[in-house]
């Protein structure tokens, strides 16, 4: 017999944990996993760095809530979330101008060299600095919005890939794994696989495009200083971190794939490790792990949050692309508003007051096929 809920949330990842946690003992929720384990892809496989800066305005100005939300939280946390580490970008001068933005500053080169003693000085000539930038304990995040969620009533199942999806009467039936559900709003987190799942729903696909991102621990001979900032290459050749005693390197990679669980391919990190070992003197000498992730998105860039206008109740939450853990809280916030509000579902009880995320992005796409 079917379980019935109030809303199913597909996906297990930042996105559909936040979302879960900020409705939490609003209405009543499940949520559904694929793999074995939550936030198995992508939100494992984060760079773990919230930057204002970082991203188009709208994803600026979702990262700005989305740091006010944390840290309001982080008051009531005995380990805090949020880290300050700043953000510094390096290259020719045209290639920073044309990347900095929001709240970046530019700095002169001998203050780039002294914020990262490590940088050749020939390797750059411009920078800009974020010092508005947090470092991000991901996997505590992860957990306190599971545990905030459980404690409230949400029912969680791993295992259970949805195989089958339809709109019944005022809600929808979903099959998931062995499970069967009714619900009167079906949200899609399902990141890589949000097209498919649209396709599985009878709902029109988006056309969003996963993307490889690649990253690595790396060994290094001399550690990076402890408040070094995170640097990255302005042409988005690299970017690199401080992590304990190794670094954390990443070659930017922007290449489409297909959903799947992504794998470093054969000379990615060889390659970046030889750029990186021209351009710094910490002098990598061995790779503990690496790893690539997925970052889906929109073909103009901006994240997907709203009701889809031609499947009633289907709600959209996706296409964050590399910006999933920096806009989660806000994005949440906002999915959580709209979905109380019952756009274009029927109403659910508990309606929220408007948040200021959607305040701020009200001039913004946020609407599905406008």
């Amino acid at each position: 017999m079917a379980e019935h809920y109030d809303v199913l949330i597909v996906g297990g990842g930042i996105a559909g944990l936040s979302l879960a946690s900020a409705l939490a003992g609003k209405c009543t929720v499940a949520l559904v996993e694929a793999e074995q384990e939550l936030a198995y892809h992508a939100s494992s496989r984060s760079a773990r760095q919230l930057i204002p800066s970082y991203g188009p305005p709208v994803v600026q100005e979702l990262t700005v809530r989305t740091l006010e939300l944390i840290a309001a939280r982080d008051s009531e946390l005995p380990t805090p979330v949020l880290t300050p580490r700043s953000f510094m970008l390096i290259g020719s001068e045209a290639d920073v101008a044309a990347e900095a933005s929001g709240s970046m500053q530019t700095i002169t080169h001998a203050e780039a060299l002294e914020l990262c003693p490590a940088l050749v000085p020939d390797a750059f000539v411009a920078a800009g600095l974020d010092t508005g930038s947090f470092g991000c304990d991901a996997l505590l995040l992860l957990a306190d919005h599971r545990q905030r969620a459980v404690a409230a009533g949400l029912d969680i199942f791993t295992g259970a890939r949805v195989h089958s999806a339809q709109r019944l009467g005022s809600g929808w039936e979903v099959g998931a794994g062995t499970e069967a559900f009714l619900a009167t709003v079906l949200v899609n987190a399902a990141g890589a696989w949000a097209d498919e799942l649209a396709v599985i729903s009878g709902v029109e696909k988006l056309g969003l495009q996963p993307y490889r991102r690649t990253a690595a621990i790396a060994a290094v001979e001399r550690s990076l200083p402890e408040q070094s900032p995170m640097v990255a290459a302005a042409d988005n050749t690299y970017y690199f971190r401080r992590e304990g005693s190794d670094v954390l390197i990443s070659p930017s990679e922007h290449v489409s794939s297909r959903p799947e669980d992504a794998r470093p391919r054969p000379g990615d990190v060889e390659r970046l490790i030889e750029r990186l070992n021209q351009v710094t003197t910490f002098g990598i000498t061995a790779v503990r792990r690496a790893w690539t992730g997925l970052r889906t998105e929109a073909a103009d860039g901006v994240p997907v949050a709203g009701f889809d206008a031609e499947a009633p109740g289907f709600y959209w939450l996706a296409g964050q692309g590399g910006y999933g853990f920096q806009t989660s809280s806000a994005m949440a916030e906002l999915a959580a508003e709209q979905i109380l509000a019952g756009a274009g579902s029927g109403s659910l009880a508990g309606a929220s007051p408007e948040s200021r995320t959607s305040q701020a992005l009200a001039a913004t796409r946020w609407s599905i096929r406008r």
